[in-house]
């Protein structure tokens, strides 16, 4: 047989060679669970509003620039915005911590480069995102309705069809991607090339990308389940660096961004590239009404 008809029938074969791959997506599905439902997870996230240049009021009072829900204080500070800089005042009276200690105001680092700044008052934690040239602060409140009120989420059946074995093909030098977000936004992303694999006897390309401060590949994707069975805009997905140029891709593991259970994230969307002309049936599917 040709070489390239054996490596394509070995591309096209799903990569079996895990014991229980039933039990091990179940341990990382728990995983999952676990972190969207901590205290700082997804499901507490109850605000989002962006800062103009300037003093920024924050608080539940309806004149507030930055507004949280009605359960905290009418006054809580004001976050002074200059270019992409920005410093807290608290209200007088209001007693705010950081990193579990009395906070009298002060600059605040951004999410822009490694952990922000995260401000506490009761049941709330915030802090400040920056998306482009826009800074916007990010309240969680661990009370949160979609936390209390969350009872899981629907899966496919765990299916080795689905875990399959794929090949780097690498850029020829590095490259930079836009990905669209929900914000109307793009962002220029680092991707080592696109990986191709098979499925049924047909070949398709993803291409990842790389987040700072990580060494998976991340998938950003979309496919014909979509809206109907699965979030509306698409999927995520990670695989381990490849090996000997090597990726696995286990679409058991595809899951809901973000925006599937809060509309205050901010979430990219699949590239053009990616949005998978075939059905996934694996992974997460519809979360709710999102």
């Amino acid at each position: 047989m040709h070489a390239l008809a054996v490596s394509l029938l070995l591309m096209s074969t799903p990569s079996t060679d895990v014991p229980d791959l039933e039990a091990q997506t179940r341990a990382w599905h728990e995983k999952r669970i676990k972190n969207l439902t901590a205290d700082d997870g997804w499901l507490t996230l109850v605000a989002l509003d962006w800062m103009d240049e300037g003093g920024n009021t924050a608080g539940s009072a309806p004149d507030s620039k930055l507004l949280f829900p009605k359960s905290a204080p009418p006054r809580i500070g004001t976050f002074t915005r200059r270019g992409l800089e920005v410093s807290f005042a608290p209200a007088p009276g209001v007693q705010v911590q950081k990193a579990g200690q009395p906070f009298a105001g002060g600059p605040l680092n951004t999410d822009a480069h490694g952990e922000p700044d995260v401000l506490s008052l009761g049941t709330f934690h915030f802090h400040v995102i920056q998306r482009g040239d826009r800074l916007g602060l990010r309240v969680k409140d661990i009370e949160a309705p979609a936390r209390k009120e969350f009872k899981g989420i629907d899966r496919f059946p765990v299916s080795a069809k689905w875990r399959v074995e794929g090949r780097l093909e690498p850029d020829p030098s590095p490259l930079k991607v836009p990905v669209p977000t929900v914000l109307g936004t793009v962002d220029e992303m680092q991707s080592p090339g696109a990986v191709a694999f098979q499925l049924e006897g047909k070949q398709y390309r993803l291409r990842p990308v790389i987040e700072e401060g990580e060494d998976r590949l991340f998938f950003i994707f979309g496919d014909e389940t979509n809206k109907k069975d699965t979030y509306g805009t698409g999927r995520f997905l990670y695989a381990d660096a490849p090996k000997d140029g090597k990726v696995i891709l286990d679409f058991n593991r595809a899951y809901n961004p973000p925006c599937a259970f809060s509309a205050y994230a901010t979430c990219p969307l699949p590239p053009k590239e990616n949005r998978l002309p075939i059905r996934v049936e694996a992974g997460e599917k519809r979360y709710g009404h999102h």
